[in-house]
């Protein structure tokens, strides 16, 4: 945990923004895998660990603004508890490890919301994604899920607090990016032919966890990088294949990191490989260049996308005036997802307060229909204190040539006979992590090696 100010302050700050009545701020609860006590690795909820720090199951807060106080619910151990687990910290002692004012049973929080209820005070909760807490709050507020109206007026004070990381954020972070880096070198140093994807993926988590981390996320470690979120790992590296590394490790604190390399698995890249790497290295220089206060991301995104499509006509594969494809969605034959995301206690920042919230604002709306940008999770324009990603790709999907030449779409800017040669040939993408500073930009954590002469130079030194 940090110093137990940091939770208050943060609290402090939340009531400022909430008009009156209590906050419930619901922590996560244990989820068997297939019998009550085998559980899933536990993680706390985010917003839960920004504001409490108590990494410990089944607990819940309520912020009472008009009697400005802090109360947590939860459960000492029991004896049985110790009996099987240990004596740990008392519930009481982490209370005062997060400057939280009083504690009370869990069995209490149904009557302490059933008085604020009666007293036609209001209720501000988050959107439940766990069952369990979507089932809890049925019981709490004795109505329905489909009717729970989670309160926007909390959701919009949390994202607005949580958008601008603290020093102390970006240091976890930075530790987060540095470790990460390590597992990207790792897996570079040991992509052989012959191997499975998943002995890099247990190397990597090994890494991980030799330095007290999990992983942020479920790592992309893939022969097939046209699969955006590709989470199957028995393929067999083979001599021409590129392996695209997806991974970040996450701080004890819960901070995430996020990067891509793409490299190949011989030694070298070939020259249609040298080719399309560099066409997306363009683009993500080109974007990374322009990060910087006041800039809509959807801004960058485009210009991304711009970019590519250059890169993509001085090769043959599309052709036409590239801000004309763009605008005509043709880049998406390639590039189908989003430039970036926001990132922090979770790798894709707040995301279970919903991306209308945490990556657009009510005046400029997120297209949710187009192919693409329905796919753009960050699209406002940024501010100091912003972390996010930047992670253009190339991804030949043969499913989606083959839907589109039957359909002649965009046959204006895109070759589909020369695309037939390519229908095999994969997916790149090469992401960082980025911190929004007063005039610009800060690269977080250490610089990954990304160029293909640096990637080559390095697999060359562990040939």
């Amino acid at each position: 945990m940090f110093k137990k100010d940091v939770y208050s302050s943060r609290r402090y700050l939340l009531q400022k923004n909430i008009s009156s009545g209590i906050v419930v701020l619901l922590g996560n609860t244990e989820s068997p895998i297939n019998f009550e006590h085998n559980t899933y690795p536990f993680r706390q909820d985010s917003t839960f660990l920004y504001y409490v720090g108590i990494a410990s199951p089944k607990l819940a807060l309520i912020i009472d603004i008009e009697e400005d106080k802090t109360i947590l619910f939860g459960n000492e151990m029991t004896i049985d508890d110790i009996v099987w687990m240990g004596r740990l910290e008392t519930l009481q002692e982490k209370a005062q490890m997060a400057d939280v004012d009083q504690v009370l049973p869990f069995g209490e929080l149904s009557s302490y919301i059933d008085r604020a209820k009666s007293s036609q005070r209001n209720i501000h909760f988050l959107p439940p994604y766990q069952s369990h807490n979507k089932i809890l709050l049925e019981e709490l507020l004795h109505i329905s899920f489909q009717q729970l109206l989670p309160s926007t007026e909390l959701i919009k004070a949390v994202v607005a607090q949580r958008s601008i990381k603290e020093d102390i954020e970006i240091a976890e972070i930075e530790k987060a990016i540095h470790i990460s880096a390590e597992m990207h070198l790792l897996a570079m140093q040991m992509a052989r032919p012959g191997m499975k994807e998943y002995e890099i993926v247990n190397a990597i988590q090994g890494l991980a966890a030799a330095n007290n981390c999990p992983l942020a996320y479920a790592p992309i470690v893939t022969v097939h990088g046209e699969i955006l979120h590709n989470a199957y790992r028995q393929n067999t590296l083979t001599s021409g294949d590129l392996v695209l590394n997806d991974s970040g490790a996450e701080t004890p604190l819960g901070y995430a990191g996020d990067l891509t390399r793409t490299f190949p698995v011989d030694l070298s890249f070939t020259d249609r490989q040298r080719e399309m790497y560099n066409i997306v290295l363009s683009s993500f220089t080109d974007a990374r260049d322009m990060l910087r206060p006041g800039i809509k991301f959807k801004d960058v995104h485009l210009r991304a996308a711009t970019s590519l499509v250059e890169g993509l006509v001085a090769i043959g594969l599309m052709k036409g005036n590239p801000q004309e494809a763009v605008a005509n969605h043709a880049h998406t034959m390639f590039f189908q997802c989003g430039l970036g995301h926001m990132m922090g206690l979770d790798v894709h920042d707040m995301e279970d307060l919903g991306e209308q919230f945490v990556g657009y604002t009510a005046d400029e709306p997120k297209d949710t229909k187009t192919f693409g940008l329905k796919s753009l999770r960050l699209g406002k324009a940024l501010e100091p204190g912003n972390v996010l990603t930047v992670e253009p790709g190339i991804y030949i999907i043969p499913e989606l040539i083959d839907r589109w030449k039957a359909e002649k779409k965009n046959a204006d800017f895109i070759n589909y006979d020369k695309l037939e040669e390519y229908r095999n040939f994969g997916g790149i993408r090469i992401e960082d992590d980025f911190l929004i500073t007063g005039d610009g930009y800060r690269l977080l954590g250490p610089e990954l090696i990304k160029t293909v002469q640096e990637i080559e130079n390095y697999r060359a030194n562990y040939a």
